[in-house]
């Protein structure tokens, strides 16, 4: 069984971490899988729980020390330099686990797994879940991450067209593999709520990007304001100023919402909303929650442009609206709210769209092709 190292900085349960949890999993028999974190926390607990092996690579580095926001040139050189140390000692592991490939998941994990395949002589496969463009990362920072990829990379998997779209694509094999995502087996058997009665959920990180905020101010203007309105997720990344922001907003506009904080289970949320929110104000990479909500039986409005347009066929599955477009995101919720038959039509077809989105097809096309690349690791191998 072919052996392979993924490697990830970060431990907090956030949406590349959760993913890779499930392709770990289904990858089980068919792939040897060593996840390597550089901290401790919910990630390697649940990991284990699974089953599956896990190496903490122990350092006094933090990660935390290099960040988009507020960053400097300072910061950023001190940063990588700490990742280019974790990195040769990351080589070692490599060596001694016998590891054939390893997958770098995000990119702080790419700048270290750069030095450890060349020190262990192993093809290197950038398993990117974040859309690498000047929205994130900003043009000069973005322009960079695509040439390192480029440069140190044999192969890349992405969660979704939008994202590869944002790669250096020139003679690198490469993959579309939609993220694993928790599907609802058995979603409840709904009954039809009034106008008033409906549920409305959001779900994520209460992070700006994400527009919880948005979401807000455009449910204050609806013309019929539910009773029953959840913000899924708590603040992960050093973002509570953000979160006391939308308390504050939704205080100021006499919204009745209920924020939950981070739940371990937000299928749970998920089966008992009608109607499932996502709302990020720039493209999102992929939107692993919009499947989720998809598969549990709510009617989803989602944001464009970016991976949930790959996912929702408009006014058929789900709706679409632009990210940020406050007038847009009132609209389709006032269709949604008040139009209950609109409701059930679109989460109808929506259980039926998010079968496409299935761990074992996702595992199947991930194994097969790190066999290909571990194959083909004598050269670069041309894009497919």
């Amino acid at each position: 069984m072919m052996k392979a190292l993924f490697v990830l900085h970060s431990a907090a349960p956030s949406g590349a971490e959760l993913s890779v949890e499930r392709l770990v999993v289904a990858l089980r028999g068919t792939v040897d899988v060593t996840t390597v974190f550089l901290e401790d926390g919910p990630m390697v607990e649940r990991l284990c729980a699974s089953g599956a092996e896990v190496v903490v690579l122990r350092s006094t580095f933090d990660s935390r020390a290099i960040t988009i926001e507020g960053r400097t040139i300072r910061k950023l050189l001190i940063g990588l330099v700490g990742l280019v140390r974790l990195g040769w000692s990351l080589g070692a592991l490599v060596h001694r686990s016998g590891a054939s490939v390893v997958v770098a998941h995000t990119t702080k994990a790419l700048v270290m797994s750069a030095v450890a395949t060349r020190r262990a002589r192993v093809p290197l496969v950038w398993h990117t879940h974040d859309r690498i463009s000047a929205e994130y990362f900003g043009r000069v920072l973005a322009t960079l991450i695509r040439l390192l990829g480029w440069i140190v990379s044999d192969a890349y998997i992405a969660n979704s067209r939008s994202t590869l779209g944002t790669l250096n694509r020139w003679r690198r094999r490469a993959l579309v593999a939609y993220p694993c995502a928790e599907l609802d087996r058995e979603p409840p058997e709904r009954t039809e709520r009034s106008p008033a009665d409906t549920v409305v959920a959001v779900v994520g990180r209460l992070t700006r990007w994400k527009g919880q905020d948005v979401f807000l101010r455009a449910l204050a203007d609806v013309a019929l304001r539910p009773e029953h309105v959840y913000l899924v997720g708590g603040a992960l990344f050093g973002e509570d100023a953000y979160r006391d922001e939308l308390h504050a907003l939704a205080s100021e506009l006499d919204l009745a919402v209920t924020f939950t904080g981070h739940v371990d289970d937000p299928l749970s949320y998920m089966r008992r909303a009608d109607i499932l929110v996502h709302c990020s104000v720039i493209a999102e990479p992929f939107g692993q929650v919009v499947v989720q909500g998809m598969s549990a039986g709510c009617a989803v409005i989602a944001s464009r442009p970016g991976g949930p347009t790959e996912v929702i066929e408009p006014e058929v599955s789900g709706l679409l609206v632009d990210g940020g477009d406050r007038g847009q995101l009132t609209a389709a919720l006032d269709r949604l709210i008040l139009d209950g038959e609109l409701r059930q039509r679109l989460a109808s077809a929506a259980r039926v769209q998010a079968t496409r989105f299935d761990d074992a097809r996702t595992a199947r096309d991930v194994a097969d092709f790190l066999a290909t690349v571990v194959a083909t690791a004598g050269g670069r191998p041309a894009h497919v």
